[in-house]
């Protein structure tokens, strides 16, 4: 599975100045077949990104962090709606949990992404 080319068309997709620059394939003798993507470069609002498919010792996963500049509500609204569109219900569930967090609390937010209230398990999450 090619993940890394939907990721970065997504991510250009979403802010304004990007592209999608270069699509590196896997040669020969690789540990993936010869054509399947290794690498793609992208810009985001002009800051490069280069995305890894890194074969199956080092799968393409969706951990990155984006520090987005806004000025107006409106420039929150669309990033925050576009960003967090689709994203499963465990996420969003211990995402929500955390939000209500002084302290963080795992066992509270492990319950959270298994489906379960944090008051059922005893943990508090320091609020």
């Amino acid at each position: 599975m090619e993940d890394s080319p939907q990721a970065a068309r997504y991510y250009v997709s979403i802010f304004d100045d990007s592209a999608i620059e270069t699509i590196g394939r896997y040669g020969a003798g690789a540990p993936k077949p010869e054509g399947s993507v290794l690498t793609v470069s992208f810009t985001l609002e002009g800051q490069s990104f280069t995305a890894l498919d890194g074969g199956p010792q080092f799968p393409f996963t969706e951990a990155v962090s984006f520090i987005v500049p806004c000025c107006t509500q409106e420039e929150v609204d669309h990033y925050w709606e576009r960003l967090s569109a689709g994203g499963d219900a465990k996420a969003q569930r211990t995402m929500q949990a955390m939000l209500q967090m002084k302290k963080l609390d795992i066992a509270a937010l492990k319950a959270a992404h298994d489906g379960a209230d944090a008051a059922s398990t005893g943990a508090e999450g320091g609020r």
